[in-house]
């Protein structure tokens, strides 16, 4: 007997457990795997997954041709699903996270579909048009990422008009969650219309309105979810279940370097940035010496921005609107792709290293995913002295 109820997707029952999608690489087959193995839903970040193959990478290397690119990270999506669903051994769930503002996403989700995923997540734009997506695979479940009830009403009526319902909604508070946010500007992050009670409540109403009953979506609430207490509260008041990123990604079987795990460690609050990505979105990561240089020079680089292709270094236009590529100069001027693959690389100094604002569950002790999520369920803690801290203090370059 447990205080929680499962996770019911696609009636199975799983741990109220997800962890959220990192990219470039950050949550490859690797982390996911280790959390679908333990009867959670774990999540594949589908952007430019080559960085995690050698051979892709070599087909790749100083490649212009944009749909070689986009083909060769389709293969690298392919085998990371699979080689997640062979860790997994038939438990939990594996979803495939999939950004909206992508250029290729409409393939991304037909290659994820179609290799196995269990579970498309989309976030970064509305995703009206994912039923027509994945039309040919009625089993997979479909997970909108949304922050507020006005975009839940939406979607959800649009969907259903089209015969198909979303199997749970993400509910991502951009006051605390990492990466891009929900939120038109920076301004608006902690706005009340984003409060999970609001929305929890919110969500139910709409649901009683449009009679879903047992066919209403799970509701999972992500952002800022960083201890068992926060985790008890939301899944005894209106939650199905809880998404953690930053926690995961410094676990033993993140997919990412060693030292994209310490500066996340190290990371105090007044470390973290918000700023506007190249994607037009509000974002949250740690003020590396990358990050805080471009940040002193970012109204300069924004005045002398102008639509250029050749701005795409790699030729990639991996994003559907770019702010460096087509001379947005409201929104980021940098190549987001180069930045997060450092990150994933490790480079400290030339990295963008997302991160939620919320503290983490172990502070500066690195653990296996099992022990994150038996405290995030149990509250228990594992001791202290089986391992070592990961480093002794934070990484000199965030002074």
């Amino acid at each position: 007997m447990t205080w929680f109820k499962p996770l019911v997707l696609a009636g199975r029952e799983l741990l109220p457990v997800v962890q959220g999608g990192m990219g470039v690489g950050v949550s490859a087959h690797r982390l996911a795997g280790a959390v679908a193995s333990e009867n959670a839903v774990g999540t594949i970040a589908s952007v430019d997954l080559r960085h995690h193959h050698p051979d892709l990478l070599e087909q790749t290397e100083k490649c212009k041709d944009r749909e070689l690119i986009n083909q060769v990270n389709r293969v690298a999506l392919d085998r990371e699903i699979k080689a997640a669903q062979t860790q997994a051994k038939g438990r939990g769930m594996i979803a495939v996270n999939v950004m909206k503002a992508v250029r290729d996403h409409v393939e991304l989700v037909r290659q994820a579909c179609e290799s196995g995923a269990d579970a498309i997540v989309m976030g970064a734009g509305l995703p009206t048009d994912l039923p027509e997506m994945t039309e040919d695979y009625p089993k997979v479940n479909l997970i909108p990422i949304l922050s507020e009830v006005r975009g839940v009403g939406i979607v959800l009526k649009r969907w259903m008009k089209k015969g198909r319902n979303a199997a749970a909604m993400v509910i991502e508070h951009p006051g605390f969650a990492a990466g891009h946010l929900g939120a038109a500007k920076i301004e608006e992050l902690r706005n009340d219309r984003f409060d999970f009670a609001r929305v929890l409540q919110g969500c139910h109403d709409l649901f009683r309105e449009l009679g879903l009953g047992r066919d209403a979506p799970r509701l999972i609430v992500a952002g800022g979810i960083d201890s068992h207490d926060k985790v008890k509260h939301w899944l005894n008041n209106g939650a199905d279940a809880v998404q953690l990123g930053t926690a995961f990604a410094v676990t033993e079987e993140s997919d990412a370097h060693v030292n994209f795990k310490k500066v996340l460690i190290g990371a105090e609050q007044g470390d973290l940035r918000e700023f506007v990505s190249v994607a037009g979105l509000p974002a949250r990561a740690v003020g590396t010496p990358w990050l805080n240089r471009y940040l002193r020079s970012e109204s300069t680089l924004q005045a002398n921005a102008k639509s250029d292709p050749r701005r795409c270094s790699q030729r990639m236009d991996c994003l559907t609107h770019c702010g460096l590529r087509d001379g947005i100069e409201k929104i980021g001027q940098f190549c987001i792709d180069l930045k997060l693959a450092a990150a994933l690389r490790g480079e400290v100094d030339r990295g963008l290293f997302f991160r939620g604002a919320g503290k983490l569950p172990f502070g500066d002790q690195i653990r296996t995913v099992r022990e994150l999520i038996d405290y995030l369920l149990t509250g228990n803690r594992p001791a202290q002295e089986q391992k070592i801290s990961f480093f002794e203090k934070p990484v000199a370059a965030l002074a």
